[in-house]
């Protein structure tokens, strides 16, 4: 069964619905969709600091609401950056103990009975990576200053895949999706615990996706929702957000999508999700006159978690 397209600025009360039950479950859905709005663009788009112009990652700080960690792409340097919901820079807070090949994807999630960012070293354009690397290291303060990580290395088993999207459930479980490059979109799964100092092995969870037709279906973020109900991926056009248990477990799975079109991003990278449905999204400046920005949606979660 496909997964249905809908403009964010409509329905997305699809969210309820149930894959498993087939064809009743989509008409369903469909008039759920129509009835009510609850996936929409909420506020104005804003403009976020040069200092962020390849913005990549998104995480929402667990200690501090009102605030976003972000972080530039490949060629950047080992750096976070703390931003309001505004789209204003906080601090900016040195990475000691991590190199930054190709920093994709953060999100944050539990450690040691406190809070960490997690910080995926992931990406691999060329195929040319025998392995990659997860970063975490407790949420920093917002004094700027540095912080130090420690790095969680990994191969996949099946070859070398580009992957720009990883998140992190309330397990502590890390789940990394491939970005449809030169194969299909598929997940991943760090096998628990995390470890330093030797490289473990992904496991397969699933494929999502078949390697897309075009560049705009390749995956370029993903996001947990603190509570682990669901999870987002996003695309350079589309949200999709799925129930985290069925995503990660065995039986069909099949997400509730939205456009991301109308907020007309330059090239869409990150996403960061919360509990309550508010959806925080940036771009990267594509062009040198475009300005990096973040955007906010609300969508309305079944309470449920789709179960």
């Amino acid at each position: 069964m496909k997964s249905m397209l809908i403009p964010a600025a409509l329905a997305c009360a699809a969210l309820a619905c149930d894959s498993e039950r087939g064809e009743p479950a989509v008409a369903a859905a469909q008039s759920a969709a129509e009835a009510a709005p609850a996936c929409e663009a909420t506020g104005s788009i804003r403009a976020l600091p040069k200092e962020v112009r390849e913005t990549s990652g998104l995480a929402w700080s667990r200690s501090a609401p009102h605030l976003l960690w972000t972080h530039n792409d490949a060629g950047g340097e080992p750096v976070l950056f703390a931003l309001d919901t505004a789209g204003a820079l906080v601090a900016r807070v040195r990475v000691e103990g991590a190199t930054h090949v190709d920093w994709e994807d953060m999100d944050a999630g539990p450690c040691d009975g406190g809070t960490c960012l997690y910080v995926g070293d992931t990406g691999d354009n060329d195929g040319a990576r025998s392995s990659v690397t997860i970063y975490t290291l407790p949420e920093p303060s917002t004094d700027g200053g540095s912080a130090r990580a420690t790095a969680h290395p990994a191969r996949y088993p099946d070859g070398r895949w580009d992957s720009e999207a990883f998140f992190v459930l309330p397990t502590g479980d890390v789940y990394l999706v491939t970005k449809g490059r030169r194969g299909p979109i598929a997940l991943y799964r760090y096998p628990a615990p995390l470890r330093a100092g030797t490289t473990a092995t992904l496991e397969r969870v699933r494929e999502l996706r078949p390697q897309p037709k075009s560049e705009d279906g390749r995956v370029t973020a993903a996001s947990a929702s603190p509570d682990g109900r669901w999870v987002a991926i996003r695309t350079y056009r589309t949200l999709w957000l799925y129930a985290a248990d069925r995503l990660v477990g065995t039986g069909p799975v099949e997400p509730v999508a939205v456009d991301l079109a109308p907020l007309r991003e330059s090239q869409g990278e990150a996403v960061a999700l919360g509990d309550d449905g508010t959806v925080w999204l940036t771009s990267e400046a594509a062009k040198k006159r475009d300005a990096p920005t973040l955007s906010r949606m609300t969508c309305t979660l079944d309470a449920s978690g789709g179960a």
